[in-house]
Order: C-alpha cells, then sequence, then structure tokens
C-alpha cells in the first residue's frame, strides 16, 4: 500500500477513521529489537507497520526485518526480495537511483534491510516508513511484503529505499521482529495497523 494510499485508508474521504485499524505500538529505549508477536492473524489480510524515528545506537547500523511462523521463537524465514535506492548527498556531489543487490535477498533466512543503506546515528539522524505484510495467514500462498524508507545516512545522505519481496513459506505467518543489523535500537515508534 503506497504511503498516499495509507494516508487515505486511516483518514478516509472527510478525514473519518476509515479501514486501518491500530492494533498495537511499541516504542524502543536502548533495545535490542521491537517484536509483535500478537494479534497477527487471519482476521486483517493487511498489515501495515509503520516505523518513525528510529535511530540506532551503532553508526552506520541498517534497519531490518524478519517473520515467523513459530509465534516469534524463530525468526528464519526465507525470503526472496529486490531493492533499490534513490540518494542525494549534502552538497550534492553524489545522486544516483540503483539497484542494490547485497539487500535483495536469494531465498535467505536472514532479516531484511529496509533502510537499505546504513542510519547515521548522529543525534540529529534516524530512518522513517512503512511496510506492509499481505495475506500472512494464509496456507497456500507465500507472503508478500513492500517497505518504503527514508533515512539520513551514514554519507550525509538523503535516501529513499525500497524493497519488495516474499517470505518463501505457505505456514503463517504470525509475528514480525525489528532491529538494526548491529547494536540497538536507541529510540524510535513502531505501530501495527490491520487493514479491513
Amino acid at each position: 500500500m503506497p504511503l498516499g494510499a495509507f494516508k487515505q485508508a486511516i483518514f478516509g474521504a472527510a478525514g473519518s477513521v476509515g479501514d486501518v485499524v491500530l492494533l498495537a505500538t511499541q516504542t524502543a529505549s536502548s533495545s535490542a529489537s521491537l517484536a509483535f508477536t500478537s494479534s497477527i492473524n487471519s482476521t486483517y489480510k493487511q498489515y501495515i507497520f509503520s516505523y518513525s524515528n528510529m535511530h540506532p545506537a551503532t553508526d552506520g547500523a541498517k534497519f531490518q526485518c524478519n517473520f515467523s511462523t513459530d509465534g516469534g521463537s524463530n525468526y528464519n524465514i526465507n525470503k526472496t526480495s529486490t531493492a533499490f535506492m534513490a540518494r542525494h548527498r549534502e552538497g550534492g556531489a553524489v545522486a544516483s537511483l540503483a539497484f542494490y543487490a547485497t539487500e535483495a535477498l536469494d531465498n535467505a533466512t536472514g532479516y531484511q534491510p529496509l533502510s537499505v543503506k546504513g542510519v547515521l546515528n548522529d543525534a540529529d539522524a534516524q530512518c522513517s516508513g512503512i511496510i506492509t505484510l499481505y495475506n500472512p495467514s494464509s496456507t497456500t500462498f507465500v507472503k508478500q511484503y513492500i517497505s518504503e524508507a527514508v533515512a539520513y545516512q551514514e554519507d550525509d545522505e538523503a535516501t529513499n529505499g525500497f524493497v519488495a519481496g516474499y517470505a518463501n513459506t505457505t505456514s503463517a505467518i504470525n509475528a514480525v521482529a525489528f532491529q538494526f543489523s548491529s547494536g540497538n535500537i536507541d529510540a524510535g515508534t513502531i505501530k501495527m495497523y490491520g487493514v479491513k
């Protein structure tokens, strides 16, 4: 769900509450990870995770996520994905739009990078974005996801990262975890929504 459609679904045509229901909120404070281990079930066909001001304790760490089919005991689902990023450095020295092969997973069990590049850990740096998980309770289909992130990156760049792929399982996904690739989540908030 693109960001504009997400806003429309939340606020509706006239500013009223729409088809998106807030299910849970988690706030980090020097947290190793944030995990959503309940309320992901067949009630909704889409789950949206909106993450705001995710600040890494470690400079250059990538914000990432993974999925579980056993309630959060293991986050090791095979994933295949694609990733590309637009970026522009302070001062204009670098500007590009490119595919990022190291963040595109090849049926891998590791965490999926969402920020694409590492996030700067200066006091004013962070990343924010949304990831949508489609029909996680299906026992017929693989589980598709799509993410868009904006970040103040490690090379003093404004970046817009796009990731999409599928969790290669026909088992129901019932938990999602978020962490940085290194170190703690120093600060930040993640909200989980269900889409009617």
